[in-house]
């Protein structure tokens, strides 16, 4: 059932407390529920996302015990046997693709299906077009539509060569390959959204697995083993996430602090910092405590910038680039149209709602600085739409109604009551 709120002009700024990786939680139950023993996962991200990676990761044989802060998971020592042959992956692209690349090690026909945004949006053509060229089946359903898929292996380590736009088929590509006997060669065209790969490579290094990168991201070397252990790990604070207190705080220019903000993780949208920076913003981080501090500024300018390596930082800078003067242009963008919604077109329309100037281009946005004002807003139930909308009116001149807000419990549980203890107000709406 959706949930609409009615948001009333107020000034956001304070302490917050970030949320874990999404990414990292996913990535670590996966590799734990393949692993060989027992791993331990401290202080995971409770969200829909990791309930669907803890259901396909049962489903293939891993045993998962939750707690409140920690997941014991026993791996299946890299020999998954489905006991349900269909997969929801519900409103996951990453358990849509990287449960893919999975299924593709059985024998087993696997159908892997999901909401209407995967349906309808991911992209998994090429993965389909990788895991075919290893030897196994893999295909859609439905022609002209991402899912649902069927896939059935088994395949063989070799050399596969895909489109690379979209980091996760890179990422599923990876992990596989971590869990095949011999070398996989990985060749990958237009390469994008590369620190997500990194972050993938980081647990390839942790896990004890070799491997070989380009410099130019556009081929791997993977050498399998199936002997990989189990192990333990405390998630690290979601740097996709930090971009909404962020960016709420700077355009409040009261000062704030955001707590437990690892800036030196390996996670890519980090460099929302230095974006922000060269718009005016001013912050100093501190190494000991993991804290980041905002100051107030003398003011925010219009700048261009390719954002490829921060995507999910889109919706954010859109808004406030709203409070900037002068013009944005936000490029690099392109495949931010293939995430839960199409956040180049989610982003301009609701903004133009409130009154923005902004233009939509092929990969990105231009948005000249502008007053915004209270209007009625759609989330497109895409957790980072709904963020930055909820920020963007808690600055606008007038109350607003938002709908769908319950999809931010998909990366950021708390946000509405932790933007409300630092002076966000709103309501439900009937």
């Amino acid at each position: 059932m959706k949930k609409n709120i009615i948001i009333k002009p107020a000034s956001i700024a304070g302490t917050f407390f970030l949320p874990p990786s999404k990414s990292h939680t996913m990535r670590a139950i996966l590799l734990a529920s393949l692993a060989n023993g027992r791993s331990l996962i401290e202080n995971y991200l409770h969200s829909p996302d990791t309930e669907a990676m803890i259901e396909a990761c049962e489903s293939f044989g891993a045993e998962i015990i939750e707690s409140k802060d920690q997941l014991m998971i026993d791996g299946v020592k890299a020999s998954p046997t489905f006991f349900n042959k269909i997969i929801d992956s519900k409103n996951s692209g990453q358990v849509f693709r990287f449960i893919a690349a999975i299924a593709s090690m059985t024998n087993q026909k696997i159908i892997i299906t999901g909401d209407h945004s995967i349906q309808t949006r991911r992209v998994i053509e090429p993965l389909l077009k990788g895991l075919q060229q290893l030897g196994a089946v893999a295909y859609c359903q439905v022609p002209n539509r991402s899912a649902p898929i069927v896939i059935k292996g088994p395949l063989n380590s070799g050399t596969v060569c895909v489109e690379g736009a979209d980091s996760q088929v890179v990422s599923a590509l990876l992990m596989l390959a971590v869990f095949l006997e011999g070398t996989t060669k990985i060749i990958v065209k237009n390469p994008g959204e590369k620190p997500w790969v990194d972050l993938t490579l980081y647990w390839l290094a942790k896990l004890g697995v070799r491997y070989q990168k380009s410099d130019y991201y556009n081929e791997y070397i993977v050498e399998g083993r199936r002997d990989v252990l189990g192990f333990d790990y405390t998630v690290a604070s979601d740097l996709s996430s930090l971009a909404f207190p962020l960016i709420a705080a700077i355009i409040s220019n009261q000062g704030s602090v955001i707590h437990h903000a690892d800036i030196f993780d390996v996670q890519g949208d980090k460099k929302i910092l230095k974006l922000v920076s060269d718009m005016g913003a001013l912050w100093e981080y501190d190494e000991k405590k993991n804290d980041l501090t905002i100051f107030p500024h003398l003011g925010l300018k219009g700048i261009e910038m390719d954002i490829n390596d921060c995507i999910d930082a889109l919706p954010a800078l859109a808004t406030l680039a709203c409070f900037a003067e002068g013009k944005t242009t936000i490029k690099g963008a392109a495949i931010a149209r293939k995430k839960e919604s199409n956040r180049i077109l989610s982003m301009k329309d609701e903004l133009t709602k409130m009154g923005a100037k902004i233009v939509e281009t092929e990969d990105g946005l231009e948005i000249y600085g502008s007053k915004l004002y209270g209007a009625s807003l759609k989330s497109y139930e895409d957790h980072r739409i709904a963020m930055a909308l909820f920020i963007a009116a808690s600055y606008a001149e007038s109350n607003s109604v938002l709908e769908g807000v319950e999809c931010i419990q998909k990366s950021f549980p708390n946000f509405l009551s932790l933007m409300t203890q630092n002076g966000a107000v709103f309501e439900e709406s009937l």
